[in-house]
């Protein structure tokens, strides 16, 4: 008996949405980023692209538990000296809102070519309107 390896094929795609709307931050990245992966599907090969396309809207309504909006701090350095820059998941919700389900996701990819191409297939927006219509996306809805 042989061992099967899966192929990456683009036309076994498929394109999700997934409204981000009172979702805890934490569990609705852990959710996308398996099926960016494709490790709800039973072909998963670790390092084949098998996933899918996932659309997340209304990322601007997305929760943290706890404290986190004023004590979750993300940092990013502008390569210059002293360019360590720091702001708080309160003021990036205002600010860039679509950043917090990005970061959360890149967190939890594979830090390699596999991965960055993972990533590309997310598209985060702020607000509920997106514009992947075309592409027919299936909805989810993930308990919160």
């Amino acid at each position: 008996m042989k061992t099967l390896s899966a192929k990456a094929i683009p036309e076994n795609r498929r394109w999700y949405v997934i409204d981000a709307a009172d979702c805890v931050l934490g569990r609705l990245a852990t959710q996308v980023a398996a099926r960016l992966r494709g490790k709800h599907l039973p072909i998963f090969t670790p390092h084949v692209d098998t996933g899918d396309f996932i659309v997340v809207v209304n990322a601007e309504k997305v929760r943290l538990t706890g404290k986190k909006w004023e004590q979750k701090t993300y940092y990013r350095h502008t390569g210059y000296m002293g360019g360590l820059k720091s702001v708080t998941a309160k003021k990036m919700r205002q600010q860039r809102p679509e950043d917090l389900i990005r970061y959360a996701v890149w967190g939890m990819l594979p830090k390699n070519r596999l991965g960055r191409r993972l990533y590309k297939k997310l598209k985060v927006y702020a607000g509920p309107e997106h514009p992947h219509q075309a592409q027919q996306p299936e909805k989810i809805a993930f308990p919160n």
